[in-house]
């Protein structure tokens, strides 16, 4: 099956353009290859080429193991146990919030009570 390619919006591919900058610039820090990063995520270099040009069709999921192998710090998270901290407090942020929205259902009858 063919895969269907999205139009990121403007936020989106500047996103994937400073993440795709930031994990090529840990790479070379670490003076990895390319091909050597590919492996250690499991994946083609055409695949780490993608995400390092910023290309928004790429996985996620490659996209932040390929971050998270390089050091690329992640929301702002600079070690795992704050990247853990930060996920507790979004479930509990969202334990909060009602499960299902919709819109109001409208009324058959007036509301005539005073």
């Amino acid at each position: 099956m063919a895969r269907i390619r999205v139009s990121a919006r403007r936020g989106a591919a500047d996103a994937a353009a400073v993440l795709g900058q930031q994990i090529k610039a840990a790479r070379i820090a670490r003076t990895w290859t390319a091909v050597e990063l590919a492996e250690r995520i499991g994946v083609d270099r055409r695949t780490v080429a993608a995400i390092e040009a910023g290309d928004p069709g790429v996985s996620l999921g490659n996209v932040f193991n390929a971050a998270d192998i390089v050091g690329v710090p992640l929301f702002g998270a600079e070690d795992h146990a704050a990247l853990a901290r930060l996920r507790r407090e979004g479930r509990d942020r969202l334990a909060l919030l009602p499960t299902r929205v919709g819109k109001p259902r409208r009324k058959s009858e007036p509301d005539d009570d005073f």
